[in-house]
């Protein structure tokens, strides 16, 4: 039995000393069922918030008006949920109205899917009413319920149902898939951050090119930011060997060459992208373009960097259909490690010194001498010491 299942089974058996019922619910128990390792576990419990607070003298209120409370027993902090029923989803995302309930069976009925719907108590006994196990050893990705009730409680839950295809390599049961075509376009109504949260989870799955398949056969993808009437794209990168794109910003490059957007930055804006990721994008899709166009040179290498190169090599051989083995990383440290700088501010000299052998007042032709200073000494036409710049500079009629 898992670690974390251990430490936490004190604090089913204190709810349960005071009278009330409490699980380990959700991901942890699909996790524990798959094998796969567990980094938290949640629980569930008959009890009210304000009944676990007078069982716990350490409490904060994180949820509580969605019945949940972080309890800290013994420095470790746990997610203690009370078992409720959700009324109408006003908005496909959040219940109009939350009500605390005592019957474990009908929590789980209102979860996601059946793999997800499956309790576990302090004797590390399964509780299974909609048979999540089954689903687990099928293999198999199953609403609890009617798709069309759960999709349209929260639309999210075709994003991750897709999602999990690409981690878990599971396939989507026939109904539920079937929901998933009718109800694409209820994504409309999910705030996009959350919508990005998990196509990143996809993007970072094993079996990424099923799920891209699923978007594109189910029609979802026309429902994502900067998709709509790109399929052939999606089939192109179904296409692709990306298995070895195991970072999120190589994924996120590979799309957006792919797509092609007439404005990256209106694209990377759609889908709520932090500025930094967006800078960070940008710079890949700009550097990758140079690379299809030949080899890097040291210039470009210099102000790519070399984790980024790297990268763009990986991405390159996808999109060359050449195995990564065919191109020498080492070389290309090597390469890297002789260049005689790695950051601008080590080249030897500045704008103060510009302006005193120019006599000429700052502006922005210091920024331009100072480029052509950095390319000089990277391609070995000036040593980066000052005198051998200044020499290099006047010789070229900069200075």
């Amino acid at each position: 039995m898992p670690k974390l299942f251990i430490q936490a089974k004190p604090v089913l058996e204190k709810i349960e000393q005071a009278g009330f019922q409490a699980y380990f619910v959700g991901g942890a128990v699909r996790d524990y069922l798959l094998n796969k390792q567990i980094s938290d576990v949640d629980i569930a419990t008959s009890a009210t918030p304000a009944e676990i607070k007078e069982i716990f003298p350490k409490t904060v209120d994180v949820g509580i008006e969605h019945g949940t409370i972080l309890v800290i027993f013994k420095g470790i902090p746990y997610e203690v949920t009370t078992f409720r029923t959700e009324s109408e989803y006003a908005d496909f995302r959040r219940p109009s109205r939350v009500e605390f309930i005592r019957s474990l069976e009908d929590d789980l009925k209102r979860r996601d899917f059946t793999m997800n719907a499956i309790a576990m108590n302090r004797n590390f006994t399964i509780i299974d009413p909609y048979l999540g196990k089954a689903a687990i050893e099928n293999q198999q990705i199953r609403t609890v319920g009617r798709p069309e009730d759960r999709f349209q409680e929260d639309a999210l839950r075709m994003m991750r149902a897709v999602r999990f295809v690409s981690q878990l390599s599971f396939s989507i049961e026939r109904t539920t898939y079937q929901g998933l075509s009718d109800h694409g376009f209820l994504l409309e109504k999910i705030a996009v951050e959350r919508i990005l949260a998990e196509f990143n989870k996809l993007l970072a799955g094993e079996n990424k090119t099923e799920a891209f398949k699923i978007l594109r056969e189910t029609g979802i993808y026309q429902f994502l930011p900067g998709f709509k009437g790109c399929g052939h794209v999606l089939a192109e990168y179904e296409g692709l060997d990306t298995a070895g794109l195991k970072e999120l910003i190589e994924n996120w490059t590979l799309l957006v060459h792919l797509l092609k957007p007439a404005d990256i930055d209106s694209f990377l804006r759609s889908w709520k992208m932090s500025a930094k990721q967006m800078k960070q994008i940008k710079k890949y899709v700009f550097y990758l373009n140079r690379r299809l166009q030949g080899s890097l040179n040291k210039i470009d290498m210099f102000h790519a960097g070399l984790e980024t190169t790297l990268s763009l090599e990986k991405i390159f051989c996808v999109l060359t259909e050449c195995p990564e083995e065919a191109h020498d990383t080492d070389q290309i440290e090597s390469v890297y490690q002789s260049l005689p700088i790695h950051a601008l501010k080590e080249l030897a000299v500045d704008g103060n010194d510009l302006i005193q052998w120019s006599a000429r007042k700052a502006g922005p032709w210091i920024k331009e001498v100072l480029l052509f200073a950095l390319e000089g000494v990277l391609e070995q036409k000036a040593a980066n010491e000052k005198e051998a710049i200044r020499e290099w500079l006047c010789r070229c009629n900069l200075i």
